[in-house]
């Protein structure tokens, strides 16, 4: 009987050396299934109702148990999380694409079970809300404290990062991760989610801010290829862009519960939107999104944009038949 520390180990190697998932997607993938199978002991009664969930061990569950799971049983563990974990709609959605794309694996890919049961099995209604973003005023002030630092290697440094993000909606990883060698011109390759690569255009403020912190970067061996060097002249870490950001959102006087590097992306997205008129297809592909739905939050954002798309309509201003 395989253990559930092999499955796991065998479909989360699956999904990131052959379907080309991110080890940090495969990881958030993990704990939604351990969580899972922790649900079932307490649900098959295999562990007393008051044990702490986290502490449930799950080796002693063997592909015949996940065999015999039901759609009742991911129902009962979406409810689970929704009720007593807290999860939003967003972490509940999550671990409905974890348990479906897990089962999928079993049933379809490895026949390792007889059904699948998480086929019918639906995503949570998600709130629509709509993204948080900086104004373009208020970009300027972000900008305009960077500008106030003294150190000119920083300084600039953090302006070309803040600028990128602002310009070209790039994720914290793809940021990051820039290489020297793959800016040409006005072109950058960055490599986004499932690691896939894809092209970045920069405008005139985007190359500007490059150059000028290339040119005050530090002195360092040739093969160190990272474009944004910390302190010690190594790449900068995801943690380390994120509390320089932090830092200087704290200065401009935003509140950085709020807004953060992925609102940094939002506000690039948001801007091109509006000012741009950017085609929803385009800022699908600018931003790296899988799907058009993801990018159409940034649809809703600009009541006013809508108001004028129906007034332009030329049967706008058709007299009503007079009676």
């Amino acid at each position: 009987m395989h253990k559930t520390s092999l499955i796991l180990e065998d479909y989360l190697n699956y999904m990131e050396s052959i379907r080309g998932i991110s080890k940090n997607t495969t990881k958030e993938y993990f704990f939604d299934l351990r969580t899972f199978f922790r649900y079932l002991k307490i649900r098959y009664g295999l562990v007393d109702n008051a044990t702490p969930i986290q502490t449930i061990e799950i080796d002693d569950i063997c592909i015949d148990m996940i065999d015999k799971v039901n759609i009742q049983d991911l129902h009962g563990f979406i409810s689970y999380v929704d009720k007593v974990l807290g999860n939003s709609n967003f972490a509940k959605s999550r671990k409905v694409a974890s348990l479906k794309s897990f089962f999928d694996y079993l049933h379809n890919k490895i026949s390792a079970i007889s059904k699948n049961p998480a086929e019918q099995l639906e995503f949570p209604k998600t709130d629509s809300r709509q993204p948080v973003y900086l104004t373009l005023e208020e970009c300027r002030k972000l900008l305009d404290t960077i500008l106030r630092n003294k150190n000119e290697v920083f300084r600039k440094r953090d302006y070309a990062i803040i600028i990128l993000f602002l310009n070209c909606g790039l994720r914290l990883s793809e940021l990051s991760s820039i290489d020297l060698d793959k800016i040409k011109d006005d072109t950058l390759i960055v490599v986004g989610k499932g690691n896939k690569e894809r092209t970045i255009y920069l405008n005139r403020s985007c190359i500007d801010a490059i150059n000028a912190y290339i040119e005050v970067r530090p002195e360092v061996p040739e093969e160190q290829q990272a474009l944004f060097l910390s302190i010690r002249r190594q790449r900068m870490s995801n943690r380390a862009i994120q509390h320089m950001v932090d830092k200087y959102l704290k200065q401009a006087g935003f509140d950085t519960s709020i807004y953060s590097t992925h609102k940094l992306r939002h506000t690039a997205a948001t801007l091109m939107y509006k000012y741009g008129e950017v085609d929803i297809l385009a800022l699908q592909e600018i931003l790296g999104h899988e799907s058009v739905s993801t990018t159409q939050i940034y649809t809703h954002i600009d009541d006013e944009r809508l108001r004028q798309a129906v007034n332009s309509n030329p049967l706008a201003d058709i007299d009503h038949e007079s009676k």
